[in-house]
C-alpha cells in the first residue's frame, strides 16, 4: 500500500481508540506517523514498527498551546515535513450527560477548550510546515452530533459543530497554499470511549442509532479508516472545505 508513501502524518489522541486505529491504518498505507496523546504512546508505536512501519510517540496535550508548538517541532526534527494533521483528539468519554441548564459551567469551557480550540491550536502550528512542501492535508474529526443534536450533550453537540465550522473556515483560507481543509462526521463509534460516555445507557443508546440508519449497524472502527486516508492522501486532492458523514446513511448533506 503506497498511498501515503513520503508523507508524514500526525494524529492527536492516538494512544487508543480510533485516534490510535487511524495512525496504524495510516502507517500500513506507508506514512511516517507521529501518534500524540495525554496518555502515552508506546503501543500504538510498537504496533506500527512491529509491521514495518515507522512512528514516534510523543506526549501531546492539545489544551496547551507549548505542547502543540513542541509537537510540530519534534515532527520536524525527526521527520523534516508535516503532510497532514488528523485532529482526533476530543474530550468525549467522561463528560456528564446533563440537560442543558445543568451542565457545569467549567465542564462547558474545559470542552470548549480542547474539542474546538485544541483542534486550532493543533492546526496552526502544521501550516507553515505545510507551506513549506508545497500544502497538505488537514482531517478535523467532528460528529453526527453537530448535525442531529444530542440530548443531554449540549457541551460536545456544541463542539463538534463548530469543528465544521473551523474546517471550512481554514480551508476558505488555506487554498491558495494548497492545504486542504475537511472534516468526518461519525455516528457513535463502538470504542472504549463510546462505553463510558453511554454507561447503562450504552445497549439502548446503540439500538436507537442504528434503527435510524439506512445501515442498520452500530459504527465500527474499521468503517471509518478509510474515510481518513482517503482524505489524508493525495486521492482526495481536489476535495476541501467538506464534510464527509460516516453515520451508516443517516443524514444525507
Amino acid at each position: 500500500m503506497t498511498e501515503m508513501n513520503g508523507k508524514v502524518a500526525i494524529v492527536t489522541g492516538a494512544a487508543r481508540g480510533l485516534g490510535r486505529a487511524y495512525a496504524i491504518h495510516l502507517a500500513k498505507h506507508g506514512a511516517q506517523v507521529v501518534a500524540g496523546d495525554v496518555s502515552d504512546c508506546s503501543d500504538t508505536v510498537a504496533e506500527i514498527e512491529d509491521n514495518g512501519g515507522e512512528a514516534l510517540g510523543i506526549h501531546l496535550d492539545i489544551a496547551e498551546t507549548a505542547s502543540c508548538e513542541a509537537m510540530a517541532k519534534a515532527t520536524l526534527q525527526r521527520f523534516g515535513r508535516i503532510d497532514a494533521l488528523v485532529n482526533n483528539a476530543a474530550l468525549y468519554a467522561g463528560l456528564s450527560a446533563a440537560p442543558a441548564n445543568k451542565i457545569d459551567e467549567d465542564e462547558w469551557q474545559q470542552v470548549m477548550n480542547v474539542n474546538v480550540t485544541g483542534l486550532w491550536r493543533c492546526a496552526k502550528v502544521v501550516i507553515d510546515p505545510m507551506k513549506e512542501v508545497g500544502g497538505g492535508s488537514i482531517v478535523n474529526i467532528a460528529s453526527l452530533a453537530a448535525l442531529h443534536g444530542i440530548p443531554n450533550s449540549a457541551h460536545y453537540a456544541t463542539s463538534k459543530a463548530a469543528v465544521i465550522g473551523l474546517s471550512r473556515t481554514l480551508a476558505r483560507e488555506l487554498g491558495r497554499y494548497w492545504i486542504r481543509v475537511n472534516s468526518i462526521g461519525p455516528s457513535a463509534v463502538m470504542t472504549e470511549g463510546t462505553s463510558e460516555f453511554m454507561g447503562d445507557r450504552l445497549e439502548r443508546a446503540k439500538e436507537a442509532i442504528a434503527a435510524g440508519q439506512s445501515l442498520r449497524r452500530n459504527l465500527e472502527t474499521d468503517d471509518l479508516v478509510g474515510t481518513v486516508l482517503f482524505l489524508a492522501s493525495d486521492a482526495s486532492k481536489f476535495i476541501s472545505g467538506q464534510t464527509i458523514m460516516v453515520d451508516g446513511g443517516t443524514h444525507f448533506l
